[in-house]
């Protein structure tokens, strides 16, 4: 059942389910990307999620078209109605397409970055702008490890918030957030807001899912604490918790489709959580996918659950998906499966 909650302290409240978007020019075309949207309208998701180097796999030939998309899309709605989010793209990741090569989250990076995903989604203001990934030496998209052998220069985050608080004073950011953090940087980030009378991040937008529960290591107490929400991405492991890539490996989705985007997942341990997790969930009369889903919405930090599809027949799936709660009995099954396959993903 859908929900509305607050966005961390930003005065903003979301439903309890987002649309992702970053199939949309590249598995989606415009057509099909604009039923989505009505139909996720239609069922009372408000909240859009996308991200100036969106579509992904990131290729310089559909570069912005996901952001263009959804603001054709956008131009015909109430824009008061819709809560947008976008994200600029950080350095050290290969995108010489993008700004020329995004080489830092300074002051003129965010602020162009910024302008481009305003003009491509046909709007004078975002309501949440996110750093899409850390500047600095971080272990993330499934690397776990901090290596201090790499440290690296990089953009004070001083220098990042007083630049996104200029955006916000200037009324184009209505509140910002960060996206593949860690402990650290949110509490950096926080205390360098309250120091300096700078807006707070009302949200960080990491990986969460049965196969992937690094974020209960530390960031559940952080972000609860500093009343930062959690918007979850990646809720279904890449399609894994489908379960159609038990049955038939080969099966459609962004694994076949594009081998080797989805390394987070190329682990020995995956294949074997999702069959534990697909056999509770059929003991209990649900799909793989309804359970995993309701795992994730069930959860008391999750601010909202980012869902996306290729196609309207997915989306409308995974919106059925949602509706169905997680009873204790089915939760306390879901932590004993846990502590044997814990976190094949991270």
């Amino acid at each position: 059942m859908l929900q509305h909650r607050p966005l961390g302290t930003s005065g903003l409240t979301v439903p309890s389910l987002c649309l992702g978007t970053m199939t949309f020019g590249q598995q989606t075309a415009k057509a099909e990307a604009h039923a989505q949207l009505d139909l996720a309208l239609a069922r009372g998701i408000n909240f859009i999620d996308t991200a100036e180097m969106y579509p992904v796999p990131p290729r310089a030939e559909t570069s912005g078209a996901t952001e263009t998309i959804v603001g054709n899309w956008l131009a015909r709605q109430p824009r008061e109605r819709i809560i947008l989010a976008t994200k600029v793209a950080g350095p050290a990741r290969g995108m010489g397409w993008i700004r020329g090569g995004p080489r830092a989250m300074d002051r003129d990076n965010i602020r162009s970055a910024l302008e481009g995903s305003l003009q491509r989604l046909r709007t004078d203001y975002i309501d949440l702008y996110q750093l899409h990934w850390p500047e600095r030496n971080q272990p993330m998209f499934g690397q776990w490890q901090f290596n201090p052998d790499t440290e690296r220069d990089c953009t004070p985050m001083l220098e990042q918030l007083l630049a996104l608080g200029e955006l916000v004073k200037e009324g184009k950011v209505r509140a910002i957030g960060v996206s593949n953090e860690h402990p650290w940087g949110i509490m950096e980030f926080m205390r360098l807001a309250k120091e300096h009378g700078l807006p707070a991040i009302a949200s960080t937008q990491n990986a969460y899912s049965l196969l992937n529960r690094k974020f209960e290591y530390g960031l559940d107490e952080v972000c609860w604490r500093e009343q930062v929400g959690l918007l979850a991405y990646s809720v279904l492991g890449f399609g894994h918790l489908t379960g159609k890539y038990l049955d038939n490996p080969l099966a459609q989705g962004r694994i076949t489709l594009f081998p080797h985007f989805g390394q987070r997942y190329e682990k020995p341990g995956v294949p074997l959580a999702v069959s534990a997790y697909a056999a509770l969930a059929r003991q209990h009369g649900l799909s793989p996918t309804q359970l995993a889903l309701a795992f994730v919405t069930s959860r008391p930090f999750v601010t909202s659950a980012i869902i996306g599809a290729s196609t309207r027949a997915q989306l409308e799936e995974n919106l059925e998906a949602c509706s169905r709660p997680l009873s204790p009995e089915l939760a306390a099954a879901i932590e004993q499966i846990h502590l044997s396959h814990s976190n094949p993903a991270p």
